[in-house]
């Protein structure tokens, strides 16, 4: 396969508070994407821990030199000699009790080549479920983007995704595609996500990547799942709407330069 194309799998998962669980099945999920020769592995956001509460994420958050799970996902890497998007991690800071939110993106030699901070924070009254996600992380700073090979992947984590203003930096910097791990709730995945999805992936003329969780989560918290894959078209070209497993994809530039040639909306902004 040329570098113009790249097969890519994005994870969906229910994880819990049981960290060995959760990392024996992206291990499996792994396993799984290496024998449909895909080079690049999307997780879902907090794949290797979801709590019940502020005091057991905090608990299970790490220093990001000793991370057991930034360790695992540089091993799958390696192992599988594919690009890995790690989903979200809790990560600790020394200078601040706040965590950080981070999506790390390794190499296939194992490499850490990236790792963004969740910039826009989950705090939101949906009635029955109230979230303050500020009440734990602290804010990204900045938009994150990687190369891997002739593509740019533009990261985010979840609640960004309501934010057209930082993918549209990134289809301004070069980016051809968009990543988007998520632990979305249901009453909100019902209503908005594959429209959003499809949104930020027409508008930019770009792929999304929208591996997810799915299910329920310990404290009864439930996530929609729907995993998803989207073209620069809008056109979905898999999703799985429940359970664990994997959507698969060839992501081709070709597809891109088409799109951009019949509507060249990037090149007609006036603001």
């Amino acid at each position: 396969m040329s570098d113009q194309r790249l097969r890519v799998a994005c994870v969906q998962m229910c994880s819990g508070d049981d960290r060995l669980r959760n990392l024996a099945a992206a291990e499996r999920l792994f396993d799984a994407a290496a024998s449909e020769g895909v080079r690049l592995v999307a997780l879902p956001e907090n794949f290797s821990f979801m709590g019940r509460d502020d005091e057991s994420r905090r608990a299970a958050a790490e220093y990001p030199e000793e991370s057991w799970v930034l360790g695992f996902l540089s091993e799958q890497a390696e192992r599988h000699r594919m690009h890995v998007i790690g989903g979200s991690v809790l990560l600790k800071q020394r200078d601040s009790e706040l965590l950080r939110n981070a999506c790390p993106v390794f190499a296939p030699d194992g490499k850490l080549l990236e790792i963004y901070d969740k910039m826009h924070l989950f705090d939101v009254d949906l009635g029955p479920e109230r979230y303050q996600e500020s009440a734990t992380i602290l804010a990204g700073a900045a938009p994150t983007s990687v190369p891997i090979g002739p593509w740019k992947v533009g990261l985010s984590i979840c609640y960004d995704l309501r934010f057209p203003e930082l993918y549209r930096r990134y289809s301004e910097t070069g980016c051809q595609v968009l990543s988007v791990p998520s632990a979305f709730t249901v009453p909100t995945g019902k209503a908005h996500w594959e429209t959003l999805l499809r949104a930020r992936a027409i508008e930019n003329q770009a792929y999304v990547l929208a591996p997810a969780q799915a299910g329920e989560h310990p404290g009864g918290r439930r996530t929609w799942g729907h995993s998803m894959i989207a073209d620069p078209w809008g056109e979905v070209l898999g999703c799985r709407e429940e359970g664990e497993g994997l959507v698969l994809a060839e992501l081709d530039l070709a597809r891109i330069e088409e799109v951009r040639g019949m509507i060249p909306a990037l090149h007609h902004r006036r603001l």
